[in-house]
């Protein structure tokens, strides 16, 4: 602490003086003079009467001082709010026997199932269109500003793998397609033609 606060040696030396003596630290302490500083005088003349100085180190008070105090008074015990003991046994029971709170997990599965009925899941195909379009607009806006050529090839082939996931995704959407007519034209399972 001595450190940070930027004493100088004799300062420094001045306080662990004090400390070894067991007096009380200076309000003040002089950089250079090894005098002690003079007591300013005081404003009001000195009461006819001084108390005595206490000394700087402590005195232990006796045992029927500490006792008429409150410091051995016990606090009065003030009951809190009840839990409820059955749900507490269930829980318990569920922990030991799973190793999981059942109760609590299935609060959060009715909300996340609320949830998730309530925002419909957005089409990954529409997501890709979105993207590239957005790809396009951003490689519009650098030509316009002069940067075109930097971002051209990266943005390209942004957009060549975004149309590639698009096929893929028009592929299987067709193919399911394709499987429903059949099952609904052909319900028995056979694809033979009728007339053959």
């Amino acid at each position: 602490m001595m450190e940070e606060s930027k004493l100088t040696r004799f300062q420094r030396r001045y306080l662990m003086d004090c400390v070894k003596r067991g007096d009380t630290l200076p309000l003040q302490c002089h950089p250079t003079s090894t005098k002690e500083p003079a007591p300013a005088a005081p404003a009001f003349p000195p009461a006819v009467c001084q108390p005595c100085r206490l000394s700087a180190k402590p005195h232990l008070r006796p045992a029927n001082i500490c006792q008429a105090g409150d410091a051995y008074t016990r606090e009065k015990f003030k009951p809190r709010a009840r839990r409820d003991l059955e749900k507490e046994k269930q829980r318990l029971q569920n922990i030991l026997a799973t190793g999981k709170d059942v109760v609590e997990h299935k609060v959060k599965q009715t909300l996340v199932q609320t949830k998730e009925e309530e925002i419909p899941e957005p089409d990954r195909f529409e997501e890709l269109v979105n993207e590239v379009q957005e790809r396009k607009e951003f490689l519009a806006e650098m030509d316009a500003l002069g940067q075109g050529k930097k971002y051209r090839r990266i943005v390209l082939t942004e957009i060549s793998q975004k149309m590639r996931e698009m096929e893929i995704i028009d592929k299987k959407r067709s193919e399911e397609m394709r499987e429903i007519m059949t099952k609904d034209i052909f319900p028995g399972g056979d694809k033979s033609d009728p007339h053959d």
